[in-house]
């Protein structure tokens, strides 16, 4: 049995973070993606496009006014693989702020649709 200030690892009690949102705070991201008045489809185009080049472990904060992102894009990281670190605090109160930490090796999506994977190309024999 456990205090409350004995906590196993994978547990926190109410005023503590885990490490990927202590760090999503903390450290300053390493790019700023304005998403502002985009929707879903548009925000996840311009997200994939601007951490195309990025190294893994980047953190990238999400400025968005998109009602749906909270859901959006959490399952988008789920797809691609890459973690994401959840809301931070906003600079302004008109539009939300989420981060999100790239993965080495994300799964590609499709170009005109990036909420699907993209189709494996056929395996070569030689």
């Amino acid at each position: 049995m456990t205090t409350p200030d004995q906590a196993t690892p994978d547990q926190t009690t109410p005023d503590q973070t885990t490490p990927d949102e202590t760090t999503a705070h903390a450290v300053g991201p390493d790019l700023t993606i304005d998403g502002t008045g985009l929707l879903c489809v548009q925000l996840l185009l311009r997200l994939r496009a601007r951490i195309a080049h990025l190294p893994a472990g980047a953190v990238v904060h999400i400025h968005t006014t998109d009602p749906a992102a909270p859901l959006d894009l959490p399952a988008w990281c789920h797809l691609t693989g890459h973690a994401y670190l959840g809301p931070v605090p906003s600079p302004a109160p008109d539009r939300e702020v989420y981060a999100l930490r790239l993965t080495s090796s994300p799964v590609p999506t499709r170009p005109d649709r990036p909420w699907h994977p993209a189709p494996a190309s056929p395996a070569t024999t030689d």
